[in-house]
């Protein structure tokens, strides 16, 4: 924690982020290049067009394709891509949407893929005014399921790669490209959190889409990047759905500079610090009754690893969701990456932390385990009020 943290004068909680790169925690740590350049650029006015135009040409270079522009989110380019599929570069059939009537309007989506990043995958598509086709079923989708979903109101094809989805039993993004492009159609790939910026246009995708503010380090923004053709015809849509789906000139701008900053980074010296902190956090939690740490790796092979902590509660004298909790509590909140804590485990993700936080997660992990510890009973309390709380908060908001 610094001087200038500014979380205390607002009246936030000072958190520290061991759960990842998760839009509801601020996403990530802007990197300084993208700070001194939206800092540059806040006090002068540009050229909307022209400034997403140098954008094209360093997402193109840095993603190995053909043109790019800065959105509002990864969410904001399903959307403006899936309607870009439908509308070309009509413009009368921009100015329509969602209003699809003529239109090639289907859009596939494997039911392994219906997921939610915070809002149902499925409505980013519905957005548009296009109609979702599952294909497959929760955890098997094969080819001709896939071919036969394909037929001449079909506009295009989402996959969707995420540690939401299920990671077995679906179609691989190679194959599912081979068939939506026997048939002509073109094929999305929603890449939000995902290191790898070239591999899925090498594949054969279309479209691949990010966010400029997770791994990348820069404001809060999407990616587009792909051909030429489709890009064009999701960039139009900013004269229709996506006027409300607007990035300014420091989204623009960060994004461009949190790109070539990525180009430049030591990623190898950024792995080696954040194995540092698993070893600490290993060393911290081994032997430790009940607890059970195991490094994993990332399940969309990200370059990093995880810590899973597996908490049995004989042992530990508390489950893995009361300790999650008790961690998110107090005058140093930690919030874990908890999406799994009903199998008894969460993870430490050593990502976006500042110099010394790893300490504090380690001092934060005993304190909590060894007042687990003098516990007469296990402490355990129901999981399904748990599973409820967001929904039930945010029917209260904003008292």
């Amino acid at each position: 924690m610094t001087q200038t943290d500014i979380r205390s004068d607002l009246g936030l909680r000072p958190i520290i982020n061991v759960s990842g790169t998760m839009t509801s925690l601020g996403a990530s740590i802007v990197v300084p290049e993208a700070v001194a350049a939206v800092s540059a650029i806040l006090p002068q006015f540009v050229e909307i067009g022209d400034l997403q135009k140098k954008a094209s040409r360093v997402i193109a270079r840095l993603c190995g394709t053909e043109a790019g522009f800065v959105t509002a989110s990864c969410s904001a380019g399903i959307t403006l891509a899936v309607a870009g599929a439908m509308t070309g570069c009509d413009l009368a059939a921009v100015e329509r949407l969602p209003n699809t009537e003529d239109l090639k309007n289907e859009v596939l989506l494997m039911t392994g893929h219906m997921v939610s990043y915070g809002a149902p995958v499925e409505q980013g598509i519905r957005l548009a005014g296009a109609k979702v086709v599952p294909v497959g079923q929760a955890t098997s989708a094969y080819g001709y399921q896939l071919n036969g979903a394909i037929n001449e109101r079909t506009a295009a094809a989402v996959y969707v790669v995420s540690h939401h989805t299920v990671q077995y039993g679906l179609i691989p993004l190679k194959e599912f490209v081979e068939i939506c492009h026997a048939r002509g159609v073109p094929v999305i790939v929603d890449a939000a959190s995902e290191y790898d910026l070239t591999g899925f246009l090498a594949a054969g995708a279309d479209i691949a889409l990010y966010s400029s503010h997770k791994f990348l380090g820069g404001l809060t923004g999407g990616i587009v990047a792909g051909r030429t053709e489709l890009v064009r015809a999701t960039y139009m849509q900013n004269m229709g759905i996506g006027r409300g789906m607007k990035i300014g000139k420091e989204g623009i701008l960060g994004t461009i500079a949190a790109l070539e900053a990525w180009e430049k980074r030591d990623h190898a010296a950024v792995r080696e610090r954040e194995t540092r902190y698993l070893q600490l956090w290993e060393q911290t939690l081994s032997g430790r009754p009940g607890v059970t740490p195991i490094r994993e790796a990332d399940p969309t092979n990200n370059p990093l690893d995880r810590l899973k902590v597996a908490i049995e509660p004989k042992g530990a004298h508390i489950t893995a969701w009361d300790l999650a909790d008790a961690l998110a509590s107090g005058r140093t909140p930690i919030i874990v990456r908890d999406h799994e804590v009903e199998h008894g485990y969460f993870y430490l993700d050593p990502c976006n932390l500042h110099p010394g936080q790893e300490t504090v997660v380690a001092e934060r992990l005993v304190e909590e385990l060894e007042k687990a510890r003098q516990s007469n009973e296990i402490i355990a309390t129901p999981l399904e009020g748990r599973r409820n709380r967001s929904s039930q908060a945010i029917m209260h908001w904003p008292d």
